[in-house]
Parts: C-alpha cells; sequence; structure tokens
C-alpha cells in the first residue's frame, strides 16, 4: 500500500484527487495540507511514502516545503504536482530534492504511474518537463548575455546588497537598478534574484 500525502491550497483540488486516488488499488490518503507549513507538519505526524506537492501555496510555498522535508528525517518522497512549469519553477523543486514534477492537466494514467514511480524509488516527469531540462542543460553559457553593468548589479545581489546599496554602489538610480534587474531576470529565464545569482554561477557569468 502506497500511503499518500496531499498538498494542494484549493480545497476542489484536493478532494478531486482524493477521490481519484482512493478509487486507485494500493493507494491510500493518509492526509490532506492546505498550505506548505500544514504540508510539512502532516508529513511528519503520517510519515506518507509519497508527498503530492503543489507549488504556489500560502505560508510556506511547494519548494520551501520540499526542502524542509528533504532536509529533515522523513523518508517520503516528494513529487510535484502543479500547473506551473516555467524552467525557474522545475530547476528550483528539483533542487530542493523533489522525486518528480508533473502537471496537473497530466492524464489520469500519468498521474497515478508517476506516483508508483516516484514510491519506487525513482524519477517521474511529465514529457514537457523533461523536454524542458534537457534544452536547458544543453543551453552552452554563451546563450547567457549580459552586460557589464548587468554583471556589476548581479554582484552586488550576490554580495546580498539591497537595490537601493547596489544603487549607491554604482552611483545610479534605484530605478536604474531595478531595469537591469528585469533585464537579467529576461535574459537568464528566472524570476528571482536568489535564482538569477544561482544560474549566473552555474554558467560563469560573475567571475
Amino acid at each position: 500500500m502506497i500511503r499518500l500525502v496531499i498538498a494542494d491550497d484549493h480545497p476542489i483540488v484536493r478532494a478531486g484527487l482524493v477521490g481519484l486516488l482512493d478509487d486507485e488499488p494500493g493507494f491510500e490518503v493518509v492526509g490532506e495540507a492546505a498550505d506548505g507549513e500544514a504540508a510539512v507538519r502532516v508529513v511528519e505526524q503520517t510519515r506518507p511514502d509519497v508527498v503530492l506537492m503543489d507549488l504556489r501555496m500560502p505560508v510556506l510555498d511547494g519548494v520551501g516545503a520540499t526542502t524542509r522535508l528533504t532536509r529533515s528525517a522523513t523518508a517520503s518522497r516528494i513529487l510535484i504536482l502543479t500547473t506551473y512549469e516555467s524552467d525557474d519553477q522545475i530547476l528550483a523543486a528539483i533542487e530542493a530534492g523533489a522525486s518528480g514534477y508533473l502537471l496537473k492537466a497530466a492524464p489520469q494514467d500519468e498521474i497515478v504511474a508517476g506516483i508508483r514511480s516516484v514510491a519506487e524509488g525513482q524519477t517521474a516527469l511529465s514529457p514537457q518537463v523533461a523536454v524542458r531540462l534537457v534544452e536547458r542543460m544543453r543551453q552552452p553559457a554563451a546563450a547567457f548575455t549580459l552586460s557589464d553593468r548587468e554583471r556589476d548589479v548581479l554582484r552586488l545581489v550576490a554580495s546580498g546588497r539591497s537595490n537601493k546599496q547596489i544603487a549607491t554602489a554604482l552611483g545610479i538610480g534605484e530605478s536604474t537598478v531595478k531595469t537591469h534587474l528585469l533585464r537579467i531576470f529576461d535574459k537568464l529565464g528566472v524570476s528571482d534574484r536568489t535564482r538569477a545569482v544561482t544560474l549566473a554561477m552555474e554558467h560563469g557569468l560573475l567571475r
């Protein structure tokens, strides 16, 4: 019997997944959570085999909850089940320790098979997600081109400076710093400062 916890902030989605999985032989839903913080508590209490984790949830998001759980003593494996598939979100979830990444729009059979694979210690990725990951890994560093000023801004971000501190250090306006950051995010295909710095370091852009 594969014991499951479902973490999703939409009650209708949770109810639908519970109905779907309770009807599947060999599955037992042992807990539910409406936010990431609650998911961590429920998993620690119930010790499921697999956690179906949404990404966007209140209090603590799916990546944060996944990080907490994979760093704890729990042996539960995390399967991201979400509607979002941006490169940034996929990489963040996998780097946090998720064992799989499926889309809610996937066929029922694909979701069921993915849960079984993750429970058996394997990885489960939606075809669309697998393609995105392969393309991202094949993308050479040269594909990411930052101007000298953008590199300066990102180096200061990496050192923990705020936008105001960066503006002072470079002798530019705070609004100009924000513009540079937006351009950096767009070029790197990310949506936050942390991932921008991480990706830039991975590709040797901050040397």
